[in-house]
């Protein structure tokens, strides 16, 4: 019996040879490359809402660079800002910024997971080491459970500490605008975005400490890292933590310490000065050793700040948050790396080690490699910064480099610059906080799509004299 072969219609081939082509274009675009070009995405529809009429007040005006670098500052949960939030943006603008702080914290990929979830496809081999990626993860086996972690943890975290803030801003703003406060800044606080809608010349957070130590709280949150949250909840199950939870904890620790303890010493007058006392004081530096690392919240101006003061902050900007987390900067465990790196080298140990293991060298290198590299781009940044100062400039070298730091650690924190930016340092600046959120070495590898080879031979080995 013969059976009829039913050949494909020409809108069919047509429609093959479209998908084939589509899946030829998306094969040869790296992980990286992809990572990178969805937050351009998330950022270029940001900015496209935020120059709607409906988003800014109608005495307020703004250009696209305004909102592209607003949108930009949002998603890189940075901070920067070229227009005050409170006043110039509509509710449904600082709608559109809270949502774009909720994506950049959590990460663009966060939400195509959750698609995956919600729709109970199966992710496929791709998709799940862009997880990887954007999460630093060690295997792909833990994609799916990371990500449920993500999630939930995330939401209950925010939500308790907007539990904890509206009785405070419905105090002061009434209920309905109180409780839209409280959301607001729970999201930047656990975003460590640093953006706030609280009107400058009405409240002042310096002199309430609950505010400060809750939104503390929300930022250390957010800092530690999803990975190292996982390890702490099932610790009671695995009576372990990872090396990398660990060597975080105990880094975020000495930070918060040592940088409370360096604020105290150089802002001694700082009670005199804002005539507050001996625990509002203790509160307000410890918020500062908290929030200028990584989030960006100031309580204070610097132009009534020491120039130790300016010089600690750029410090532990440059250091940041914990791998994975919603912080930027180069991360703790990168210090802690170089620090224990140091350590042995000191003591003439060839091994690094760190409670009871040995770290790799591919660790140690690629420690190295990021601290040099970010030393490299942040030196040409604020090169091409400065090349749009004018002579008669008031904003000198330490504003230049202040920005950039700040920029490319997502800290948010200013002198006073952004707002006087021409439209080229703008750009300069958004570039500075894209590659501080997506990572110097994802962008690294989606401009110059580096694929790991091993070379078939190899050079003779010989030194050179350091030092």
């Amino acid at each position: 019996m013969s059976r009829k072969i039913e050949l494909p219609t020409s809108a069919e081939m047509k429609k093959f040879h479209n998908r084939s082509r589509r899946y030829t274009f998306w094969s040869h675009i790296s992980m990286p490359q992809r990572l990178t070009l969805g937050f351009l995405s998330v950022i270029t529809v940001g900015a496209i809402f935020l120059i709607l009429p409906i988003s800014h007040h109608g005495n307020m005006s703004h250009s696209f660079m305004d909102a592209m670098f607003t949108a930009t500052s949002a998603a890189s949960v940075t901070g920067l800002t070229v227009v005050d939030t409170a006043t110039h943006w509509t509710t449904f603008g600082q709608l559109i910024i809270m949502c774009l702080i909720e994506v950049g914290a959590l990460g663009f990929m966060s939400f195509s997971v959750l698609l995956f979830t919600a729709t109970r496809k199966q992710m496929d081999l791709r998709n799940k080491m862009m997880v990887q990626e954007v999460y630093s993860l060690e295997s792909l086996y833990d994609t799916r459970v990371v990500f449920g972690y993500v999630i939930k943890l995330s939401i209950i975290i925010q939500l308790v500490g907007a539990c904890l803030l509206a009785p405070f801003f419905m105090h002061d703003f009434g209920i309905k605008r109180g409780a839209f406060y409280a959301i607001f800044h729970a999201i930047s606080a656990f975003g460590n975005a640093g953006f706030s809608i609280l009107p400058k010349n009405d409240v002042s957070i310096a002199n309430q400490p609950w505010i400060l130590l809750i939104f503390a709280a929300l930022i250390i949150a957010g800092s530690l890292g999803f990975l190292v949250w996982r390890d702490l909840l099932l610790y009671h199950h695995r009576r372990r933590l990872s090396l990398h939870s660990k060597l975080a904890l105990v880094m975020t620790g000495a930070l918060i310490i040592g940088g409370w303890l360096l604020f105290e010493l150089t802002e001694k007058n700082l009670a005199v000065e804002t005539q507050l006392s001996t625990f509002d004081r203790l509160a307000n530096t410890l918020f500062m050793s908290i929030s200028y690392r990584t989030a960006g919240f100031s309580q204070f101006s610097f132009n009534d700040m020491s120039p130790a003061t300016i010089l600690l902050t750029m410090m532990l900007m440059y250091v940041g948050g914990t791998p994975g987390s919603t912080a930027g900067g180069i991360k703790t465990t990168t210090l802690g790396v170089l620090l224990l790196k140091t350590h042995a080298a000191l003591r003439g140990k060839k091994d690094v080690t760190f409670a009871r293991r040995r770290l790799t060298n591919e660790n140690i290198t690629r420690s190295l490699l990021l601290v040099f590299v970010s030393i490299v781009f942040l030196a040409i940044l604020a090169f091409l910064l400065m090349l749009t100062q004018s002579p008669d400039s008031k904003f000198g070298l330490e504003y230049v480099i202040f920005e950039v730091i700040s920029a490319f650690a997502t800290a948010g924190l200013t002198l006073g610059l952004t707002p006087h930016l021409t439209d080229f340092g703008q750009l300069v600046i958004m570039l500075t906080m894209f590659i501080g959120r997506v990572g110097v070495y994802t962008v690294m590898f989606s401009v110059l799509n580096v694929h790991g080879e091993h070379a078939p031979y190899q050079y003779p080995e010989e030194s050179v004299i350091i030092g």
